[in-house]
């Protein structure tokens, strides 16, 4: 038990990432939530009162939700170009999250097991980019993947294409951006995990005959499921949301719904829609999140007592 003088210092060490998420998180959550259930009919004010004095009733304008979801008549039950936008999103998000793992992977474990002594370098090469700023990293791939760019011009000069292939404003270039961005996102808690890991028991595998896959597959993968769940919600949850990607080097059959939101708020000046898009686009990755954090921490407690 701690001593008592300790107790206000561990308190204050607490207080400080719930003061943090707070008033960062929840409260502007909170004011989102608000917004959703507003009715800006013939009024420009987002932040119009939800309570009628003189009746003393709430007014919630649950039309912002259900407008989200509500199809034409003939058409697919739920095919909005809402949920058009948010599957679409899903589809790159875990796409993209699936090609960083495989490329990231053998980068964190080449990491792990190079020489202490020039981990560091490396660790500083999977960071450089973010000394550069994030819209011209965006835009330096349209001019690679551009009809004159350099891809292309070299392609055709080896003479593997007669002509340009197109590649901008594709699933390739969304892919592509996407991956490049996100990438470091994945590599280093795989580092961070991969480099605790105890290799002596790679050698152990070896020593009672499995070969180097099976081991790397059987004592490697599931020693680092921690750091791939982490890489995965890291690079997942960003994407989902992405907004400038999809537009430098999407094409018009991928927008995503970071780009509905911001068409919803800026466009049509519908704040209380647009943020209804982001309140649900929030449950879509949190709430999953929270539950498999729940039942994952409900499981490892029994094995902790014991």
């Amino acid at each position: 038990m701690l001593p008592k003088s300790l107790i206000p210092g561990r308190r204050f060490v607490i207080g400080v990432p719930y003061t943090w998420l707070i008033l960062f998180f929840l409260l502007p959550f909170l004011i989102l939530l608000y917004i959703s259930f507003v009715d800006m009919r013939g009024s420009i004010n987002p932040f119009k009162p939800i309570w009628d004095v003189e009746t003393g009733t709430l007014i919630l304008r649950y039309e912002n939700y259900l407008s989200i979801f509500r199809t034409e008549e003939g058409a697919p039950l739920f095919r909005t170009i809402y949920v058009d936008a948010y599957l679409r999103s899903i589809w790159y998000a875990l796409a993209t999250a699936v090609l960083c793992l495989v490329i990231g992977y053998p980068f964190a474990y080449f990491i792990a097991r190079s020489p202490a002594s020039i981990r560091p370098a490396l660790l500083l090469m999977v960071m450089l980019p973010f000394w550069t700023s994030f819209l011209l990293r965006v835009y330096a791939w349209k001019g690679l993947l551009s009809d004159n760019g350099v891809i292309n011009r070299f392609m055709v000069f080896i003479g593997l294409t007669d002509a340009p292939i197109r590649m901008l404003y594709t699933d390739i270039s969304m892919l592509v951006g996407m991956t490049y961005v996100y990438l470091p996102f994945m590599i280093l808690p795989l580092y961070a995990n991969l480099v605790k890991m105890d290799f002596r028991l790679l050698e152990a595998a070896y020593d009672l005959g499995a070969t180097p896959l099976r081991a790397f597959w059987l004592v490697t993968v599931p020693l680092s499921k921690s750091g791939i769940i982490a890489g995965f919600m890291l690079v997942f949850i960003p994407c989902v949301g992405e907004f400038v990607i999809p537009s430098l080097l999407g094409g018009p059959g991928t927008t995503m719904i970071g780009r509905v939101v911001w068409d919803e708020m800026f466009t049509g000046n519908n704040w209380p829609r647009a943020t209804a898009l982001a309140v649900v686009m929030i449950g879509l990755i949190v709430v999953p999140l929270a539950l498999y954090y729940h039942y994952t921490g409900e499981r490892a407690e029994p094995k902790a007592r014991k």
